[in-house]
């Protein structure tokens, strides 16, 4: 492995999926001064990077080609395969010595899978899934969870560093993508917890934002309680996060367990209440408005 240091001046970073999440990691690369590519199946969403300095591609090919970083966060398992593995992917164009980082959240199967394909191509993959929602991406505050080997993961650090700050190398390929399935788990029962809270004080007659900057720093602390209860106070359920995708998370999350024979009802009543959701339209709002079901 190449050992000199990867500084912006030597770096070209593909970037390839550039939704919610996408374009704040970006951006921060961008303004950190790194040299960005860009890809994204629409490309108006990729518009705001172009305007920063960002270079688009008209491929994830093209992209392949020419960075020697290439992030990649997009939607389903199915799209990471198709954009690793499929005849117009990066493994198949990509250069020897690549760095390739997914930061999908997707298959701890689909992660060992692709590490195996690059080691045989001379490339260094990284399972890489994040949390910390818009704000987190915008802000360069992810939890970045990382599986891979070490050397890979302290060659590309400094770029995590730029869009994150609580970055964490959890064991082999695979364990990242594991780590984000305990982290929706523990979200999933949360996110019920959080709703029918704001519900009870609307019920009671109290005011929930009152009723918020009393629970908020107690025992009932949580991420979700501090960002998404005052969006749901508001009545904004524009997406930080989609319903759709944390199903698709949820998902995962319950195939995998149900491999190791480890019971989720918690899990699996969170799933059940989403879909419910979804299929009230709005698996494109955030995952706040499952709110919507007990107001």
């Amino acid at each position: 492995m190449n050992q000199k240091m990867m500084t912006p001046e030597n770096t070209i970073i593909g970037f390839i999926g550039t939704g919610v999440m996408g374009r704040g990691m970006a951006a921060n690369l961008i303004k950190a001064g790194y040299n960005v590519l860009v890809y994204n199946r629409t490309k108006s969403k990729a518009e705001e990077l172009i305007k920063l300095g960002a270079e688009w591609e008209d491929s994830v090919a093209d992209i392949a080609k020419k960075a020697n970083v290439v992030i990649t966060i997009v939607g389903y398992p199915k799209d990471v395969e198709e954009v690793y593995l499929g005849e117009n992917g990066i493994i198949k164009n990509a250069k020897p010595g690549t760095y390739l980082i997914d930061m999908t959240t997707s298959k701890p199967s689909l992660a060992k899978k692709i590490y195996e394909k690059t080691l045989a191509k001379k490339m260094y993959s990284l399972d890489a899934p994040v949390s910390g929602g818009d704000i987190g991406a915008r802000e360069g505050k992810l939890s970045i969870m990382v599986g891979g080997d070490a050397e890979a993961f302290e060659k590309v650090k400094p770029i995590l560093e730029v869009m994150g700050k609580n970055i964490v190398l959890q064991g082999k390929a695979g364990a990242g993508q594991h780590t984000k399935m305990c982290n929706q788990i523990a979200i999933a029962s949360n996110m019920i917890g959080v709703c029918e809270a704001i519900a009870y004080a609307k019920k009671a007659g109290l005011d929930p934002s009152t009723v918020l900057k009393s629970i908020e720093s107690g025992a009932a602390g949580s991420w979700s309680l501090s960002n998404l209860a005052p969006r749901i106070i508001k009545g904004d359920f524009a997406p930080g996060f989609y319903v759709k995708h944390f199903i698709k998370d949820m998902t995962i999350a319950l195939e995998a367990a149900k491999e190791m024979g480890l019971m989720t009802p918690g899990l699996e009543l969170a799933k059940s209440l989403y879909e419910k959701l979804a299929a009230k339209g709005e698996e494109n709002s955030g995952t706040q408005a499952l709110f919507k079901l007990f107001d």
